[in-house]
């Protein structure tokens, strides 16, 4: 009751102080006709349930276009028929940031082992390719001594010497077929030649 006496008398004071400004004074100008009138409309939209003041500013906002060009308009929205996944904002933190190096160690140690040899083939020194191949084999044995959950360990530790080999093996044929792609230098041509080339 309070606040509808207090609404409905400021109301009656605008009234009076626009009738007032109309007699005394030059014309009111539009820009406080255009508050007044966004005053009510406010005062009105208050008064609303809340079902219907959702339903009205939703409009609204539609009208004014607030809902163009949105990211999935005419598109499904992605992973909405998918079952429920307690992590759904972590794996889409990881997703979107392109973070790596976080997960489960079982499947950080499988995306390690499927990269390894990319890796040990960037090594230009023997003790670098055991150093690493050990810190590897030291990781899947501690992993699998955890018991935390997770997806179990299944990733396989490396032959440290085997793994050598092949290292030595690929530096060979990948250091044949550059031998091979090079071009053969031009002979070398005495001096006496060149200087006999340009007389003649």
């Amino acid at each position: 009751m309070g606040r509808a006496s207090g609404d409905n008398s400021r109301r009656m004071e605008r009234a009076a102080e626009l009738r007032a400004a109309r007699e005394h004074g030059p014309a009111v100008p539009e820009d406080a006709e255009q508050t007044a009138a966004d005053e009510e409309k406010q005062r009105k939209i208050r008064e609303m349930d809340t079902s219907r003041r959702a339903e009205y500013l939703v409009r609204e906002a539609m009208a004014r276009g607030e809902f163009d060009d949105l990211k999935y308009a005419g598109k499904p929205i992605p992973n909405l028929g998918n079952g429920y996944d307690p992590d759904w904002w972590l794996k889409g933190l990881i997703e979107r940031e392109h973070l790596t190096g976080l997960g489960p160690e079982a499947l950080l140690l499988r995306t390690e082992d499927a990269e390894l040899d990319g890796r040990l083939d960037q090594q230009v020194a023997e003790v670098q390719v055991r150093e690493i191949l050990a810190d590897f084999n030291a990781r899947v044995v501690n992993a699998r001594r955890q018991l935390q959950g997770g997806p179990p360990v299944i990733t396989k530790t490396r032959d440290v010497e085997y793994e050598v080999e092949r290292w030595h093996e690929r530096r060979v044929a990948k250091a044949a077929a550059a031998a091979d792609e090079a071009p053969e230098p031009e002979p070398k041509r005495h001096w006496w030649r060149r200087i006999w080339d340009v007389t003649e």
